[in-house]
C-alpha cells in the first residue's frame, strides 16, 4: 500500500501510509459520500495540485484500493473517479482530523505566521 513500505508498526503507521502528503486527504475529502468526479472535476476541487501530481495520486490511490477509476470506451474518452468502499470507510476515519483542524485553524494558521515573520 502507498509506498509500500511495510511491514508496519501499527494501524497508524499503515493509515498514514496510504494519506500520507499534502493531496491524498483533499482528493479523499473531494470524492465525499459517493459522489462521482471526472479528472478535471477532481482537479478543480482540489486547488493548487498539478495535473501530474494528481495523476500520481490517484494512481497510488487506486493501487491501494481506496479509489475506483471507470474508463468509459467512447470519444472523447470518459474517466471518472470515486471512493470504494475501503475509501468511504478511510474518509469517515478522517471526519475527526478534519474536525480537528476546523477548531484548530486560526491558532494554526497564527503560529504559520510568527515563524514566516521570525525566518524573515
Amino acid at each position: 500500500m502507498g509506498k509500500g513500505k511495510g511491514p508496519y508498526l501499527c494501524g497508524l503507521d499503515a493509515a498514514v501510509d496510504v494519506v500520507g502528503g499534502k493531496w491524498k486527504p483533499l482528493i479523499l475529502w473531494a470524492l465525499y459520500a459517493g459522489r462521482t468526479l471526472r479528472f478535471g472535476e477532481l482537479r478543480r476541487h482540489v486547488p493548487g495540485v498539478s495535473e501530474k501530481m494528481l495523476i500520481q495520486q490517484l494512481r497510488e490511490m487506486e493501487a491501494d484500493g481506496i479509489v475506483h477509476r471507470e474508463v468509459y470506451r467512447e470519444v472523447p474518452p470518459k474517466v471518472e473517479y470515486s471512493l470504494t468502499e475501503l475509501g468511504e470507510t478511510l474518509n469517515k476515519a478522517l471526519e475527526p482530523l478534519g474536525l480537528w483542524g476546523d477548531k484548530h485553524m486560526e491558532r494554526l494558521v497564527a503560529r504559520q505566521a510568527e515563524k514566516i515573520e521570525q525566518s524573515a
